[in-house]
């Protein structure tokens, strides 16, 4: 069996062709971490680690910290059960989640290559088309909505992503420009709104009312109140028309558990960068058992990150919801590997 011969990370940032924005804050830059895993065969995985609003904590210097302690302890580690190794670390440093799911992904690309297994495969391989939406940032400038909003329009987007602030009235304007502009073109189009922790239960029941009575194509609301506020969450999913999903309230199969007992969420957005694989697929079979929606997302990552996401989503074939847009803020190419790009589809050769 092979062995782990070295761990490398390296810093990385790109601009991004838009101003990122949400509830949580905004940034022009992408500043990421790729991690390197080389086994003594020779065979390389590479992973990213991103750094995220929704995790103040995991800082650049921290992710740095992480890595070279975790490095020193797996490297010359057997390959075969680097999963428990994981599941330790994920334990070791629970609010360090996206340094050790970049690792993980990381050690299984090195794992899979070993085996000449792909990762669409080893996921199922049961479907290779997917269709995602694309993300409106919440950047209430109408000149630089309508550039952001026209780009999506000319690459055939159809579903969009609206973050919204949690201000009532801010967004009231906001997404009625957003609306605005889409009906402008003529085209059909649907709305997903992101409330990333924003909202209070009283502002957030006025704003979907709002919304009901714009008659406004949405189709679901993500996380619209602060993640642990399950109490909150249960409550508004029962007054609320639209389906309520979690993304930052889940990070663990646990986290799950306790949002079923609350009955707090419709669905739950997935997401490698914050759970990791092995806990990603926890995740699903346990929504799977409950009849939750799924939704695949990601963080503000390179195509290194994201193509993880879009071989787990085209492999599973079990989402009803994909939001993998990260790769369309960055200047890119159409083709990574085996994944062509093609307007909002993603498609695997």
């Amino acid at each position: 069996m092979s062995q782990i011969a070295s761990i490398h990370i390296r810093e990385i940032r790109r601009p991004l062709k838009t101003t990122f924005a949400t509830a949580l804050g905004s940034k022009a830059f992408l500043h990421n971490f790729l991690v390197s895993v080389r086994l003594d065969n020779g065979c390389e995985g590479v992973g990213e680690i991103p750094t995220s609003f929704s995790r103040p904590e995991e800082t650049p210097a921290r992710i740095r910290e992480v890595m070279a302690q975790v490095s020193r302890e797996v490297k010359h580690a057997e390959l075969d059960g680097y999963e428990k190794l994981v599941g330790e670390f994920h334990a070791r440093f629970p609010r360090e989640r996206m340094t050790i799911s970049g690792l993980e992904v990381a050690l299984l690309r090195a794992s899979l290559k070993g085996r000449s297994v792909t990762e669409h495969r080893f996921f199922g391989a049961h479907v290779n088309r997917l269709e995602t939406d694309i993300t409106i940032p919440f950047v209430p400038d109408a000149q630089s909505l309508t550039k952001w909003i026209g780009y999506a329009l000319r690459n055939r987007f159809t579903v969009f992503k609206v973050k919204v602030s949690g201000n009532v009235e801010e967004d009231k304007s906001f997404l009625s420009l957003v609306h605005h502009i889409l009906s402008r073109a003529g085209v059909p189009f649907r709305l997903r709104l992101d409330g990333n922790q924003g909202f209070g239960v009283d502002a957030f029941l006025r704003f979907v009312e709002w919304i009901r009575s714009n008659d406004y194509p949405a189709e679901l609301f993500e996380e619209p109140l602060p993640k642990h506020d399950l109490k909150g969450l249960g409550k508004i999913r029962k007054a609320a028309a639209l389906p309520i999903i979690l993304d930052e309230s889940v990070e663990s199969a646990q986290d799950l558990k306790q949002a079923l007992e609350a009955d707090a969420c419709d669905g739950v957005n997935i997401k490698i960068a914050k759970s990791g694989i092995a806990e990603s697929l926890e995740i699903v079979k346990l929504a799977r058992a409950n009849g939750l929606s799924l939704m695949i997302g990601c963080m503000t990552e390179t195509m290194v990150g994201l193509s993880a996401a879009i071989h787990l989503a085209a492999g599973m074939g079990s989402f009803e919801y994909i939001d993998l847009d990260s790769i369309y803020l960055l200047h890119h190419r159409n083709r990574y590997d085996n994944i062509l790009i093609t307007g909002p589809t993603l498609s695997i050769a």
